[in-house]
Parts: C-alpha cells; sequence; structure tokens
C-alpha cells in the first residue's frame, strides 16, 4: 500500500492536459483557451449612443440650446445620416452616433416642443453619452489570453465580436464502467438480494459537476471475459476509465486482472486510507492517440465518491488545463476523533465558514451522510488523537 500523498502525486504525475480542440462558442463554456484571442474588430465598431435621447454636435449649444430635430435613429439602423450645426436626431440605446454629432443627451434633459428639443442638462459635457469606436477593444488587440477560463461573460465578449469557435483544451471522455452482480437499475423492481445501481448516477453526476458532458455508462457482470471486453471497447473511445466495484480481494473481484491483460500497466493498488483502500490506478505502457488512464474505485458509494473527488478529479481538470476546484483549508474541528497510526482517515463533515464538524455515519456504504456533506476532513496517517478545538485539514467540496 502507498500513501494518500504518493497516490496524488502518482495520479497527476501520469496525467497530461489533453490536444486542444477547436469548439464551437456555445459548446465552451468552462473550458480553457489554448492560444491568445485577438479582437477581430473594434468594439463597439462604431461610436454608439449609450442613452435614449438626442445626438447633435456640441458646439450646437454655443448659438442655442434650441435644436432641430431632423432624424431618428433607432438600434440596428443601418442607413447612414449626417447632423449639421443647429440639428439634431432621436436616437436609441446601442444606435449609430451619426457623423457630425458628438454628444448625446438623455430624452428626460430635454422639453420636445414643434419638432424642436430645448436641452435642459446643465452638466452635459462634450462627448456625454457617447461610446466610442473600439473604447472596449481596438481590433488587433489580445481580447482573452491563454490560459483563460471561458465562463459566461467571456463567452459572451467572445460572441460580442463575431467569434463563433475557440481553441480550447477539452474535458476527457469518460467511460464508466459498473460491475457488480448484485446491482439492479432504479425504476425496476427490486428482487431480494439485489441492491439499486447508485454509483453510476453519483460517477455520471460528479463528473458533469466538473464540466465533463462525453460520458458513457455501462453495467457488467462479475465476470472476467465481459470486463475484458468492455475494457477494450472502452481504451479507443475513452480518456478516462472509471470502474466501480471488483477491486479488492474478493473472489469475484476481477478490475486489476483484467486491466492487467488487456496491457494496462498497474501504477498503485490500494492506499493507506479509509474509506476507499482498495483503490486501483493504471496506465497503459504504449503511447497512441488513446491511452487512456484507468482508475478502479471500490464498491462502497462513499468510498467511490471519495475516491473521486480526491484523486480523479484533479486528474479530470489537469487534462483539460484547469486547477482542482476542490479547495483545502485549515479549520478547528468540533468534536473529538480517534483512529489508529499508518492510515489515513476521511470524514464526511460540515463546513460552516468557521469550524468543521464531522457527520454521523462515516461507514463507506452510507450516502445519506454524504448527501448533507460540503466537506471532507483530512485526519493523517500519523496522527491518533484529535481533540475539539484543534485545527485539521479541510477539503472543500464543489456547490451543488
Amino acid at each position: 500500500m502507498i500513501s494518500v500523498q504518493q497516490a496524488c502525486h502518482l495520479v497527476l504525475e501520469h496525467t497530461q492536459p489533453l490536444i486542444p480542440k477547436m469548439v464551437p462558442l456555445r459548446k465552451a463554456l468552462n473550458q480553457v483557451l489554448a492560444v491568445d484571442l485577438y479582437a477581430p474588430i473594434d468594439l463597439p465598431p462604431f461610436p454608439q449612443s449609450s442613452m435614449d435621447g438626442y445626438a447633435f454636435a456640441f458646439e450646437s449649444l454655443v448659438d442655442s440650446k434650441v435644436l432641430e430635430v431632423k432624424y431618428i435613429i433607432a438600434a440596428g439602423d443601418t442607413a447612414t445620416y449626417r447632423v449639421k450645426r443647429g440639428e439634431a436626431v432621436r436616437i436609441f440605446t446601442g444606435a449609430p452616433v451619426p457623423a457630425g454629432a458628438d454628444t448625446v443627451v438623455m430624452q428626460e434633459k430635454t422639453v420636445l416642443q414643434d419638432g424642436k428639443i430645448s436641452i435642459q442638462d446643465p452638466s452635459l459635457v462634450l462627448g456625454s453619452n457617447r461610446r466610442l469606436a473600439g473604447s472596449e477593444i481596438n481590433a488587433n488587440a489580445v481580447a482573452l489570453s491563454k490560459g483563460t477560463h471561458l465562463g459566461p461573460a467571456a463567452i459572451g465578449f467572445l460572441a460580442s465580436m463575431g467569434i463563433e469557435e475557440v481553441l480550447t483544451y477539452p474535458y476527457p471522455v469518460i467511460s464508466i464502467l459498473v460491475t457488480g452482480n448484485e446491482l439492479a437499475h432504479p425504476g425496476q423492481p427490486l428482487q431480494y438480494g439485489k441492491v439499486y445501481d447508485s454509483n453510476s448516477y453519483t460517477l455520471d453526476a460528479g463528473f458533469r459537476q466538473m464540466g465533463v458532458d462525453q460520458i458513457s455508462v455501462r453495467h457488467l457482470p462479475d465476470d472476467m471475459e465481459s470486463l475484458k471486453i468492455a475494457l477494450h471497447d472502452s481504451v479507443n473511445t475513452s480518456d478516462v476509465i472509471v470502474l466501480t466495484g471488483g477491486v479488492s480481494v474478493g473472489d469475484f473481484d476481477f478490475v486489476t486482472r483484467a486491466s492487467e491483460e488487456i496491457g494496462v500497466k498497474t501504477i498503485f493498488h490500494k492506499i493507506k486510507q479509509k474509506p476507499g483502500k482498495p483503490m486501483y490506478f493504471g496506465a497503459f505502457d504504449h503511447e497512441n492517440s488513446k491511452s487512456p488512464l484507468v482508475f478502479g474505485l471500490p464498491g462502497n458509494p462513499a468510498s467511490a465518491l471519495t475516491c473521486l473527488y480526491l484523486y480523479v478529479e484533479p486528474c479530470i481538470k489537469k487534462m483539460a488545463n484547469q486547477q482542482s476546484s476542490i479547495k483545502s483549508i485549515t479549520a478547528p474541528i468540533t468534536a473529538d476523533y480517534k483512529k489508529p497510526s499508518g492510515i489515513t482517515h476521511f470524514l464526511k463533515a460540515h463546513f460552516d465558514g468557521t469550524m468543521v464538524t464531522p457527520l454521523d455515519a462515516q461507514e463507506s456504504f452510507r450516502l445519506k451522510s454524504f448527501a448533507r456533506a460540503n466537506a471532507i476532513i483530512h485526519i493523517n496517517e500519523d496522527a491518533v488523537e484529535i481533540f475539539s478545538g484543534d485545527p485539521v485539514d479541510v477539503y472543500l467540496l464543489p456547490s451543488c
């Protein structure tokens, strides 16, 4: 068995960012730019009104604060106009400010009578309420830098410049293989001796929470040949293969043997931790366009989810050229805790912003307490006794 620190190091050591791909802008949410992006146009592309009001030449006010209204210009109007001294045009937010005009007065600061406006805004200055072309960004300037995380605002910004696709680091394609003769599908009648499959739902949801959208799920019997076939099928279609169940030492636990027989090299099997001790991690010796990493997660639901957060999530994020979204802090614990030396314990917990409380029902088969958890307490392997008020390491789980 290896330590938690060794396991974390080995997973990341064998993980590399995926080759960047061009993706439609609508599909790029939460991905990371692989290159600098340059503005193809000025933004805004023309002088724009920032208010509903009237556009005119500021020098007109030297002669009179009463101006004749000549035209109406709405947002999206493609006609061209020219404003002369002493004239104004009715204009709306986002519409192009016509040639000859350099200032916009808000409609609330005017009085309209007989086709003329009287301007009643003592604070008005040259250029008021006008956005210059390129005032947000000039054409050919760097719009977003390589490594930028594409959130809603970034995607909207790129769309506003007419960009329709971007080169990003993609999220990996995931294959989930669920083993177990005891499993039934939710929605089916439950026979005696069977339990409903929860792991595939938990893992699928976990991956989607990370940003992954290409996920396949396959259910398999406890059979060596079936598992080998499924693994072989997944090799050419996946970046990461995640198996759940079949990694301990029971007579029907085939994951390690099946993986090795199709060419997977075992990097480690078993970690000095609870829950999640039987976890398996492997990689192919050969290098080709599809050499997926293989994770074997324990069958107990809390064990599988703990390992997903601690080992698989950082791997997925690194493949997408991102940092793990699971943040580590130190906080005082609200209860005493004892454990044997030589094994790391991970406790489902609730962090209230100041202190962290271990939840009841820490057994690895229980998901109910995990459903209430927003944190995991990390008790180091050399610790034996923790007292209430002691600082402990805490992993903050991604928000739902």
